[in-house]
């Protein structure tokens, strides 16, 4: 026995037992839905046809999901102008198995246990992806959340004391750093000790630029001996 149905805006070819997907339904999953505007009616030969509905008929189902559909690409281009715009849209869709079809003077019903399993739970468990089942199916976030959250920073709280506790063992210490600067005294010595000699080494060094005055100084009549010669040759001139 069959049913054509109009939920919508569309129109449906159900039989009890058929799994079917309408737009957009209110109501948790396991609840019952009846559709009462039935267009036909059919069983084997017999036919019965509404004008529109078919009086007394009746089209019950239990709804599995409310989710979103398959993603729809919008694509719009002007041509030599540069446009060109990609949106995208999911619609939100329910889930029904059919169980019963009334109308019609006969009636049919399904026997079967409905499985309010989400779509998502069985392709996760296709992919044998068990820890993202478990979550839908519980609900819950997919990050591990443990219970009893604070007492973690209850622990931390409590080590810190531990933690401060050698700070007077690091004070006595102290001192003890203080009082090891003395053998650092001998390097100190030998830093002052160092410009003195670097004081004492500098006077040698500048006694050496006046030998060498005193060098250019000697050299200097030499070079006008030849000056002197000159006179004479004027005068032999004269």
């Amino acid at each position: 026995m069959y049913a054509v149905i109009k939920t919508g805006g569309k129109q449906y070819r159900v039989r009890p037992g058929d799994m079917l997907v309408v737009e957009k339904l209110a109501g948790e999953p396991g609840a019952e839905v009846a559709f009462d505007q039935v267009l036909m009616v059919g069983e084997g030969d017999a036919v019965t046809v509404g004008a529109p509905l078919v009086e007394g008929a009746l089209v019950k189902a239990t709804l599995v999901e409310t989710r979103k559909g398959e993603k729809i690409k919008i694509f719009k281009k002007i041509r030599r102008q540069g446009y060109r715009r990609t949106r995208g849209h999911r619609q939100f869709e329910s889930v029904l198995r059919v169980t019963s079809v009334a109308g019609g003077g006969g009636a049919e019903s399904w026997d079967g246990q409905v499985d309010l399993t989400p779509l998502a739970v069985l392709k996760a468990r296709a992919r044998n992806l068990k820890t993202l089942a478990e979550s839908l199916v519980a609900g819950s976030s997919l990050l591990p959340v443990a219970e009893g959250g604070p007492k973690p920073a209850r622990a931390k709280k409590a080590a810190a004391p531990a933690v401060e506790s050698p700070a007077p063992a690091e004070e006595a210490a102290a001192p003890e750093a203080k009082a090891a600067p003395t053998p650092k005294k001998a390097p100190a010595k030998t830093a002052e000790a160092a410009p003195a000699a670097k004081a004492e080494a500098a006077p040698a060094k500048k006694a050496a630029p006046k030998k060498a005055a005193a060098q250019t100084e000697d050299a200097a009549p030499a070079k006008k001996a030849p000056a002197k010669k000159k006179p004479a040759a004027d005068g032999g001139k004269a």
